[in-house]
């Protein structure tokens, strides 16, 4: 009887310990760039839903994705989330280390996944899985053919054409069935002593672009700007890229003010039809009565071109692709409040486990926010590092980013983030810089020892095989 008493006080202790344990409610969005928030006025997008989670929590303005090593950059970003292991490590990490979902599962918390997964050679492990997608909708020749004229727009695809399958494959729009499964977990955790863990994971703002049409018409062409930098055609997009990579087969070439105005107005539908389910999601949080006892975190797996610098895609080094809109809203967290420290969104992962009070693993090389967001310290990172395949790398130190193209006639390009931030303004032939390259170059040679990075700036192969 003695042994029960004492079997039966351990658990009632245990189940006490995890009911208090804060709850974690992670909302990611895909190919989401850091302009996308309309309370930050970077861009025409309307989203009156996180607008109110950026005034209710805390703003990282400089969260970065560290990088792809192949053309599905989300593939890599949600490796590197899942695992926390750095983007040259992810992908044995994957095999080698328990998933987020996992450490909190072993901490007692009830875990729940829908939406896009695209982790390479993973399975989510959560306690409920539902909807789970892949990389992205489904296209079709009739999206990557459209010759973006003004004359035949009766004629071409459009975003609310269910006939097309894509987001409207299964006869429900893919950001609603997101939306739906977390409402239906948030039911059942209301009766659930057991912290949670939710991971709801959208494919929007991934093309295909569809939307319902109500969404399309709140942005009228004339009412949408053409990025700044804007560029009919960048030149050293073969060296980079290529021009025939899917993203940047979503208009033709050259690229004309109309088919970026175009690409724009279906990515802001598709945003704010988004945001719409996540205000149904945070209002079923604050009806649920969990919502004082749960941290939201907020921010998708990278950003998006979108007609920036005469690119469409995620595949290059420049803040609009690199950088994603990170915010976090929690008990003790200053409201509407901004930290421009540079951070990786892959330190979403590490935070989460220090909230849930579990110990950080040894591979987890992402880091806790949360010194940051006591005010505990000021630098989180000496240095940003980016890659994408063989192509580009990239070091960040201050307000200064050296970008690398290994096959490019133009080898390094130079930018002042301060006060270049639309990188408009390459500092490279500079001579007033060429000391600053040099001392850029040493610390980003010392970064891709730390980083298991063997790429030979120098004599670059094509086809070598990239971790």
């Amino acid at each position: 009887m003695r042994e029960l008493i004492t079997l039966i006080v351990f658990v009632s202790a245990a189940t006490l310990q995890a009911a208090e344990k804060p709850n974690i409610m992670f909302i990611f969005a895909d190919d989401l760039t850091h302009e996308a928030i309309g309370a930050y006025g970077l861009s025409e997008v309307k989203t009156p839903n996180l607008d109110r989670l950026a005034e209710r929590g805390v703003s990282f303005t400089r969260a970065y994705n560290m990088g792809a090593w192949g053309g599905a950059v989300c593939a890599a970003s949600r490796s590197m989330l899942n695992t926390g292991c750095s983007v040259n490590r992810a992908q044995e990490g994957v095999k080698k280390y328990p998933q987020w979902a996992e450490l909190m599962k072993q901490a007692g918390y009830a875990t729940h996944m829908t939406g896009k997964w695209h982790v390479p050679g993973a399975e989510p492990k959560f306690d409920v899985v539902q909807h789970v997608r892949g990389g992205m909708p489904k296209q079709t020749e009739e999206r990557y053919n459209r010759p973006f004229d003004p004359d035949n727009y009766e004629n071409e695809w459009k975003p609310w054409d269910k006939k097309y399958g894509g987001f409207w494959e299964g006869g429900t729009h893919w950001t609603q069935v997101v939306a739906d499964d977390t409402l239906a977990f948030i039911d059942q955790a209301k009766n659930d002593d057991r912290p949670f863990f939710m991971y709801s994971a959208f494919n929007a703002s991934h093309d295909p672009r569809q939307a319902p049409k109500e969404y399309v018409e709140m942005y009228p062409l004339d009412t949408i700007h053409v990025p700044e930098n804007y560029l009919p055609e960048y030149p050293y997009a073969d060296d980079i890229c290529g021009k025939r990579l899917r993203d940047e087969r979503l208009a033709p070439y050259p690229r004309t003010e109309y088919a970026v105005k175009r690409n724009r107005q279906e990515y802001y539908a598709t945003i704010t039809y988004m945001d719409h389910h996540i205000g149904r999601m945070l209002d079923a949080l604050e009806a649920s009565g969990k919502a004082d006892n749960t941290y939201i975190i907020f921010t998708a797996d990278h950003g998006l071109a979108a007609g920036h610098h005469g690119l469409l895609g995620k595949q290059n080094m420049y803040e609009h692709s690199m950088r994603p809109p990170f915010i976090i809203v929690g008990p003790g967290l200053k409201p509407n409040s901004k930290i421009d420290t540079p951070i990786y969104l892959q330190d979403a992962m590490a935070t989460a486990l220090e909230i849930a009070g579990i110990e950080k693993p040894s591979h987890v090389e992402f880091k806790s926010l949360m010194p940051l967001l006591m005010g505990n310290e000021k630098t989180h990172y000496e240095t940003i590092y980016g890659k994408y395949t063989h192509t580009q790398r990239m070091i960040i130190d201050g307000d200064w980013k050296l970008v690398f193209y290994p096959f490019a006639t133009k080898k390094m390009r130079l930018f002042n983030l301060k006060k270049d931030p639309q990188e408009m303004h390459d500092q490279i032939d500079n001579p007033e810089y060429a000391s600053l390259v040099q001392r850029l170059r040493a610390r980003f040679e010392d970064l891709q020892v730390a980083m298991d990075d063997d790429l030979d700036l120098e004599n670059p192969v094509r086809s070598r095989k990239n971790k």
